[in-house]
């Protein structure tokens, strides 16, 4: 099960040298249900992905790179290449009356920076181990407007926009 919290932003962090960057690439072989190849530096996968905004069914499989590269030219759409930088959350800050009962969670926030067409976009998630700790979750002030629910920024639905 994936949960997360996505966020446009509009101002980088000025130290994003100091964090590890991957680079992706990834492309959709279908949109309903959601089935996805990602190149990640050198590592490839097979995603599928189920419906929802917030919490949905995800599940990737390990490929290699011939099989990577044999499916990415039956891919519809768009391919979409970002740069992803990752974050660690240092000091969650939760909404009232929720308690982080494991000290074990280490939240990660994953920055995203589209290569064109789609730059200048840069989308931010998070993810969380269940729905309580991602609704009682506050951002830090540098994440801006919350579009975990507006499907218009799901990669699925910008791999199909006419660009």
């Amino acid at each position: 099960m994936e949960i997360e919290r996505k966020f446009l932003i509009e101002n980088l962090p000025s130290d994003l040298a100091g964090y590890k960057c991957l680079l992706i690439e990834q492309a959709y072989l279908c949109t309903c249900p959601v089935i996805r190849i990602r190149r990640e530096d050198d590592n490839y996968y097979l995603t599928y992905k189920g419906k929802g905004l917030m919490a949905r069914e995800e599940y990737n499989l390990p490929l290699n790179k011939e099989a990577y590269e044999h499916m990415l030219v039956k891919a519809d759409g768009n391919i979409i290449s970002k740069r992803r930088y990752l974050i660690p959350v240092t000091k969650p800050i939760f909404a009232k009356g929720y308690t982080l009962s494991d000290c074990s969670v280490k939240l990660t926030i994953e920055l995203d920076i589209f290569d064109p067409p789609f730059a200048p976009l840069i989308v931010a998630e998070v993810e969380f181990p269940d729905e309580k700790m991602a609704n009682a979750f506050i951002p830090p002030a540098w994440l801006g407007e919350d579009v975990t629910n507006n499907p218009e920024y799901h990669n699925s639905n910008l791999s199909k926009r006419t660009l």
